[in-house]
């Protein structure tokens, strides 16, 4: 639509302007001028009002300097894309056995850093009977199994073998269980630190290798919620549990092409995440994926490396990318060059980014309808609704397809109704 737009200008310069050197400049001039934002899906209040910021802080604005480039900072799990990459590829680890762990070695990172105890029942965190479920009883399920599943391995069973006996079945329910369970019983850093843990032993290609994998494995699955049970026949300590997980992953063609806006009227683009960066960046400056950016522009979690290996220690000195952390990244990293026009979030983990700096013009949630710290920010964001200052934006997403819907209020998973609030 663009293209056909510039065209059709084009053709109208042709003919108001005489041949020659004039209308051969005034061509090149308007071929030059900076994209407009394609209105897309975006709700009109917000298509308006990031074009409104784009013109402001631009390439087009008398006031742009092309030695300090303004910048947009975006979150990447459920902000560019839909669902979470770090998630899927856990995932994807699980149903390929893919870990370089030796027995003992996992053993040791599936306890680390985590509180014992029991898990939070008012969370749901409790066996299929409802009993409670305890750190120390599950990690010594999940042991057991994945004993056994790394011995049937290294004497050569296939995967899809292993995958029919009931210590996987267990091994994969248990597992995804436990990241649930630390997420939502402990500080989110606990489990997001303990997630990345398990790329020990192996090097940044290889993780890159394994996540691009679960990425198009991601793609080209249904957006559906799985439950899985672990296995009847082993209860084990911990007793039998059941989780959901929210699989595939879809690419956000709005937020992609508003990249793409925002490169073309000079401004620059950064990713904060709260996955590992090495992860995102498979994602975020694949060519086939249409995203753009560039790999050192995003910031994330952090490993420390030996031998050109990850460790499953968190990088020391390296601040934990969510929350408060993310607005201390983008100072340490990005504060020379002033502070970002824009911050597009969705979660808790991304509301102090979005509303800390005074010289972010915009602050875009994709809205989830959730409450907490962002639920805040979502309430402002109602309430200023249709001003043309605004300065916090709700963007409407549906849940079934992944796409955005050209309205601030959403569609959940499971339902049909659009809603603005939680």
């Amino acid at each position: 639509m663009q293209r056909r737009s510039l065209l059709k200008n084009l053709l109208a310069v042709s003919v108001a302007v005489p041949l020659g050197a004039n209308a051969a400049g005034a061509a090149r001039a308007k071929a030059a001028a900076p994209p407009a934002l394609d209105p897309a899906r975006w709700s009109a209040h917000n298509a308006r009002r990031l074009q409104a910021v784009i013109d402001k802080v631009g390439s087009a604005s008398p006031r742009y300097q092309a030695t300090r480039r303004p910048y947009a900072v975006f979150d990447w799990d459920n902000t560019c894309i839909m669902n979470d990459c770090e998630e899927a590829l856990l995932m994807h680890q699980i149903e390929q056995l893919e870990f370089r762990l030796a027995p003992d070695e996992f053993a040791l990172v599936l306890r680390q850093d985590v509180p014992p105890g029991q898990f939070k029942a008012e969370a749901g965190h409790v066996t299929v009977d409802g009993r409670p479920v305890t750190m120390a009883d599950l990690a010594d399920d999940i042991d057991a199994d994945y004993r056994w599943l790394h011995a049937a391995k290294s004497d050569g069973a296939a995967i899809e073998k292993l995958r029919a006996s009931a210590q996987f079945e267990d091994f994969r329910a248990k597992l995804y269980f436990m990241y649930e369970a630390i997420c939502d019983t402990h500080p989110i850093e606990v489990g997001y630190k303990w997630v990345i843990a398990f790329f020990a032993n192996m090097t940044p290609a290889q993780v890159q290798t394994l996540a691009a994998a679960a990425i198009q494995r991601g793609l080209g699955d249904a957006l559906r919620k799985t439950k899985f049970t672990s296995a009847a026949s082993l209860p084990g300590k911990a007793g039998v549990v059941a989780v959901s997980h929210f699989q595939g992953l879809r690419v956000n063609d709005d937020i992609r092409g508003l990249m793409h806006t925002l490169r073309g009227n000079g401004i620059d683009v950064f990713v904060s995440t709260a996955s590992l960066d090495d992860v995102v960046r498979v994602f975020a400056a694949h060519p086939d994926l249409g995203y753009g950016v560039a790999p050192e522009n995003v910031i994330g979690l952090r490993l420390e490396m030996r031998d050109g290996k990850y460790t499953s220690a968190y990088r020391k000195g390296w601040h934990f990318n969510w929350g408060a952390g993310k607005t201390v990244g983008i100072r340490s990293e990005l504060g020379a060059r002033g502070e970002p026009v824009m911050v597009f979030g969705d979660s808790d983990g991304d509301a102090w980014m979005l509303r800390d700096f005074a010289g972010t013009q915009v602050g875009l949630i994709i809205n989830r309808m959730k409450t907490g710290e962002i639920g805040k920010l979502s309430q402002l964001a109602a309430a200023t609704l249709g001003r043309p200052d605004a300065r916090f934006l709700l963007q409407g997403r549906n849940e079934q397809t992944g796409m955005l819907v050209p309205d601030e209020r959403s569609v959940k998973y499971g339902k049909a109704e659009r809603k603005l609030l939680a």
